[in-house]
Parts: C-alpha cells; structure tokens; sequence
C-alpha cells in the first residue's frame, strides 16, 4: 500500500569493489522505483564524456615532413608509427595541463612505450611496441602531451599546435567501458526498490573510483547553474545519509541494555531509536513523561558510552539526515 510522501527516499548505502587496479563496481541503493535509472543514465554519459585523461596532440619526427614519410633504418612508416603511438597512454606529472618531450633513439633497438617515460610523463602501458630500429637506424622526435576530455580531431587542434608539426587525433578518454545494471532490493518488505551497479573500466591513466568521482563532480557543477535564480541547497545530498555514517545514530533503544523503567518511559514516547536521543538534547529528554532522574542518569550514561556525551554537536546537515531519515524508518 503506498503512503503519502513529502519527498522520495533518500538513498544511504554506496559500496565500492576495487576488482583491480583498472576495473571496479559502485553500487548504491536503496532507491524509489525508476529514481536509479535518472541517476544512473546521466553518470554513465559522464563517466565516458567527461573523464580527463592525457593524449598526444602533436609530433615532429627530424627528417619527416608529413605522416605519410618514412624514416631510413625504421621498420614501420610514419602512419603506423603514428598509430602505435596514439594507443600509448600517457600521464603528464606534477598536475601540468601539457607536456613538450623529445626523444632521440639509435638502432639496433625495438622501442616500446616504456621507453618515453621521463621526469616529465609517465607510461601506464610500457609494453606497448612503438617502433624497430636497424642498425643504421636513428629516430629524434619531439612529442606534445596535453591533459582533457573526450575526443577532438586534429582539424581542430591545427591553430594551438605548431605548425611545423603533424597534428594528431586526441583521444583523451581513460574510460573504457561504463555499464549499469539496475536490481530490485528490498525495504521494509517493499520488493520495488531499486539498486545501481556499476561496472567501470579505465586504461589506467586514472582509477574507475577517479572516473566515477569525476563524473560526479561535473554533474554537481553542471546543475548549480540553477542557483543563480534559484535557492537550492545542492550540497545537501552529500551528507553523511550518502555514506552510511547514520548508522551509528540508528541503533533501536530496545538493544541499549536499558531498564525497564527508562526503555517503557521512551517507549511510550515514541523513541524507537538511538538518533531521537541525540536530536532531542538533554532538556528535551528531561521533558519526556514519566522520566525520573535515575532514568535520565541512565540514558545520559548509554549516550556517552555511544559517542554522544555532553562534548557531542550535532552539525546542522547531519541532524537534518538524521531527521529525514528515522521520519522515513517510522513511516
């Protein structure tokens, strides 16, 4: 039977599986049927548009003048040099937003990716073939590095390149692979709500933890357009009913080892839980019929031995999750 609400449930619980160093899931429930596939279809589109990663964006090769040259004493031409370089995945080191790098190579070698990490950018696919030298071979190159988002063709990279360069095609994006499944999951023997699963996959450049921060972020400033006419309070989903740290607030008072006396004086106040304690503040609990001093001894004793003495404040955020929250548990 569906009850009268004033706003839709508020999700508690996000669990990550680091499954590797390039692969992880995030999951978050409990949401009110077709609220998690809201949430979930614009993060995914984020999560692979909007995740920052570091490409080549320029080369010069001495002795070179287009991509469709060849080196004497390289075994590959320059397009398949070009090829084998844009696969490599580059990080640029000290938070830089480009890199300039030159590097010069003599034969008899087999180059790999791992051989242009420097003091400036470092490899995370080092095993990655690059080019052969012969004997007589001799490769100098100077390479560009830059930090961004997405895809840009290099007809739009010409004019912040030099032009003495062979520009090249960015692919920026570390994000592999952004799937979701949506699960039924079940509250207070409702079988209706809902659970996100998401599977993420990143090359390496950053973490899938990385990617899914990053997305998350951009959906956060993207939306705060909307308080420069609006006043909404767009940090409040942030708090701590997103992490799991309510719990602490949402032990049921019968499990607190109190008498009989003060558990029936709560109880016929309605207290059901830990949090109620905390909110009300000692004069409220005073005010509670029937609670006689050792009783209020009793409760104030339970509190400090929960964390929640005299020293504990509650921030305004907190207490309003918390309020949220048992509201949603008595309903």
């Amino acid at each position: 039977m569906r009850k009268i609400k004033t706003a839709p449930f508020l999700p508690s619980e996000v669990e990550i599986n680091e499954l590797s160093e390039t692969r992880a899931q995030v999951i978050a429930y409990p949401f009110e049927n077709g609220y998690a596939v809201t949430l979930a279809h614009p993060l995914r589109r984020l999560l692979l548009g909007s995740s920052i990663g570091y490409a080549p964006i320029s080369l010069k090769i001495e002795g070179a003048a287009h991509e469709f040259d060849s080196i004497r004493g390289m075994h590959e031409d320059i397009a398949v040099f070009i090829l084998n370089l844009k696969n490599i995945r580059f990080r640029i080191k000290e938070g830089l937003d480009r890199a300039v790098v030159s590097y010069s190579f003599s034969g008899p070698k087999e180059i790999k990716a791992g051989d242009l990490a420097n003091e400036q950018v470092d490899v995370v696919n080092p095993d990655l073939p690059l080019a052969t030298l012969n004997e007589d071979g001799e490769l100098n190159f100077t390479l560009e590095i830059a930090k961004g988002i997405g895809y840009v063709p290099s007809e739009d990279l010409r004019e912040e390149v030099d032009s003495s360069a062979i520009t090249l095609d960015a692919f920026f994006t570390p994000v592999r692979k952004a799937n979701y499944s949506i699960e039924n999951v079940l509250v207070e023997d409702n079988p209706d709500y809902e659970k996100i699963v998401f599977e993420i996959e990143t090359d390496g450049q950053i973490t899938p933890v990385e990617a899914f921060a990053n997305a998350l972020e951009t959906m956060h400033s993207q939306m705060s357009v909307f308080n420069q006419v609006l006043d909404i309070n767009l940090e409040r989903s942030s708090t701590p009913a997103s992490s799991g740290e309510l719990k602490a607030y949402l032990v049921p008072v019968d499990t607190l080892g109190l008498s009989a006396r003060s558990f029936n004086s709560l109880d016929r106040a309605g207290i059901k839980y830990l949090g109620e304690l905390v909110l009300m503040g000692e004069n409220e609990i005073k005010e509670i019929k029937n609670l006689g001093k050792k009783s209020l001894d009793e409760i104030q004793q339970v509190l400090a031995e929960h964390g929640f003495g005299e020293e504990f404040e509650l921030d305004e955020e907190t207490r309003a999750a918390l309020s949220k929250k048992i509201a949603q548990l008595k309903e």
